[in-house]
């Protein structure tokens, strides 16, 4: 557990980044996994003052708080309707509501945990991410960025045409993920595989395997083809072989889902 020697809970952005440059200082975000750690934090930083917990829905997309908890996405009808139900889908499994009630976005996408079940789902919408200092970033290359001492204050989804299909493998119904995978057709096929258990990793259909429709041959051949190029490794919740098998079926499955053959 940690320890807080000094918790301010921030007036402004501009005050929460100050406060955030020192070393010591933390960020607060749901604090579900921040207080399972074994350090000592100088200052932990509250943003639950500045108005960052609403969604917020126009013609042209989404703009989504850091302070945004997972049951809010996993209940917006603004986002399931645009993606078929997909957050619900994906955020329904996370633990319990009790957890997802507390657990903000702005944790999740920022400490860019390897089983974000969220993360994988954003990577495959035309999503970006609003940092305090480095503006506005997509969210494919926020995610390969190191870790730095800048804020995540919102984050950005396009109502880009297209659909998005959403899977997962557990081994049990509120544990960690064994292997995720979010696949969508917005500008281009792109499949998301997540908990490998590495970050989760964006594959485009290079080869143009699903440029002639989707059959379920032309499935197989993408998620083959996926599963041959994502790189896994091994844990406590499955080998790297058992990986790469589930990425293959789980790719498939969405690639069905998109074609409306699930």
């Amino acid at each position: 557990m940690i320890t807080i020697q000094n918790y301010v809970r921030a007036e402004s952005l501009e005050q929460a980044y100050e406060l955030n440059q020192k070393k010591s200082a933390r960020i607060l975000g749901g604090m579900l996994w921040l207080k399972m750690a074994k350090n000592t934090v100088g200052t932990a930083v509250d943003l639950s003052g500045l108005g960052l917990d609403t969604i917020e829905e126009t013609g042209e997309g989404f703009s989504i708080g850091a302070m945004v908890t997972l049951r809010q996405l996993e209940q917006h009808p603004g986002l399931n309707a645009c993606t078929g139900g997909a957050f619900a889908k994906a955020l329904a499994p996370v633990v319990g509501v009790q957890f997802r009630n507390m657990a903000t976005v702005g944790g999740s996408v920022w400490s860019r945990f390897g089983f974000s079940d969220v993360l994988t789902l954003l990577l495959a919408l035309d999503t970006t991410v609003e940092l305090y200092k480095g503006g506005l970033v997509p969210l494919e290359t926020f995610a390969a960025m190191p870790y730095d001492r800048d804020l995540l204050v919102r984050v950005h989804i396009r109502k880009t045409p297209g659909r998005v299909a959403y899977e997962a493998m557990r081994i049990q119904r509120t544990d960690l993920p064994v292997l995720t995978c979010a696949v969508s057709d917005m500008g281009g096929v792109r499949a998301v595989i997540g908990a490998r258990p590495g970050k989760p990793v964006v594959l485009r259909d290079e080869k143009g395997l699903l440029a002639g429709g989707i059959s379920k041959e032309s499935a197989a051949a993408f998620a083959a083809d996926v599963a041959a190029r994502v790189p896994m490794g091994a844990n406590s919740r499955g080998s790297a072989a058992y990986r790469t098998h589930l990425a293959e079926v789980l790719t498939r499955r969405c690639v069905l889902g998109l074609g409306g053959e699930l």
